[in-house]
């Protein structure tokens, strides 16, 4: 099962089943409504209807005021090949946030901000949180995981090392392409090893494994819990293996024209395209436009 999110004719968004074959959506309920009882939706949820997926516009099924959490220097192997190589591993996960306005679907087009050499990859997992979480032990946190989705999480590497604080970086617009939920009874334990590859133009880049992670999922959500409240349609990105651009010799870093992919076992495979800085200030004034 994958579950997506819709928008047809500029209305509200919506929650559905995409076919397998992609042709067509089942809905199943709005934004709000979905994650009012997430679990409940994808363990017996009918669609009261389908619609054709040419005629609606595909968005992240993401409450706007949802928390999206990312881990940093989660595999063993990337914490070695980065800056951060020489130092000792710190007990508790680097945390850094994304907006939801950041985030985009598979086959979006992704632009390279102003003053950047390139974009740089980074495959992940993204986990889905489907209940409310106080001071949760990690048995139950990994407990309230609704499912899972490949992401990637696409970064500025110059305005992410202007400072030691990473927000920057890491909320270029479009820059965290995020693929449908698959729920997590599909996907399993993440401690079982899942195989976790990135592509660029169709030369693999990134090929690592969940079984690698330093901070796991149950851990880290229950870790977060002690000091903030997660709400079902909070998100956790879980870190990206070894195997980005800026730690290569010669750095690579995605350009305009560039494809890159994201697939990751069991879930399933996300494709965008890095466009130029144009596309972003082209979008920026649309958008000015539709408002005036």
């Amino acid at each position: 099962m994958k579950i997506v999110g819709i928008r047809r004719g500029g209305g509200s968004v919506e929650v559905g089943v995409l076919s397998g074959d992609g042709t067509e959506v089942g809905i199943l309920a709005g934004l709000e409504e979905f994650w009012a009882a997430p679990a409940s939706h994808l363990a017996g949820g009918t669609p009261s209807r389908t619609v054709p997926a040419a005629d609606v516009e595909f968005v992240p099924p993401v409450l706007p005021g949802a928390r999206v959490i990312c881990i940093g220097l989660n595999y063993l192997k990337h914490v070695a090949e980065g800056s951060y190589s020489d130092q000792q591993l710190p007990e508790h996960p680097t945390l850094f946030a994304r907006w939801t306005q950041s985030l985009t679907v598979d086959g979006a087009e992704v632009p390279v901000p102003a003053g950047e050499d390139g974009l740089d990859w980074e495959g992940e997992i993204v986990a889905w949180v489907g209940e409310t979480l106080v001071d949760a032990t990690p048995e139950e946190a990994l407990a309230a995981v609704v499912g899972y989705s490949t992401f990637n999480d696409l970064t500025a590497r110059k305005a992410q090392k202007l400072t030691s604080q990473w927000i920057l970086g890491k909320n270029g617009d479009k820059s965290g392409p995020l693929g449908p939920l698959v729920p997590a009874a599909e996907v399993g334990d993440l401690r079982d090893g899942l195989r976790v590859l990135t592509r660029v133009n169709g030369e693999t880049v990134q090929d690592g494994n969940t079984t690698e992670m330093v901070y796991t999922v149950g851990d880290t959500l229950a870790h977060i819990s002690r000091t903030f409240t997660l709400r079902p349609g909070d998100l956790l990105a879980t870190g990206t293996p070894s195997g980005v651009g800026y730690a290569r010799n010669p750095q690579w870093l995605l350009q305009p024209g560039d494809v890159v992919e994201v697939e990751v076992e069991k879930i399933g495979t996300l494709t965008n395209k890095v466009v130029g800085n144009e596309a972003r200030r082209a979008a920026a004034e649309g958008g000015q436009k539709a408002l005036a």
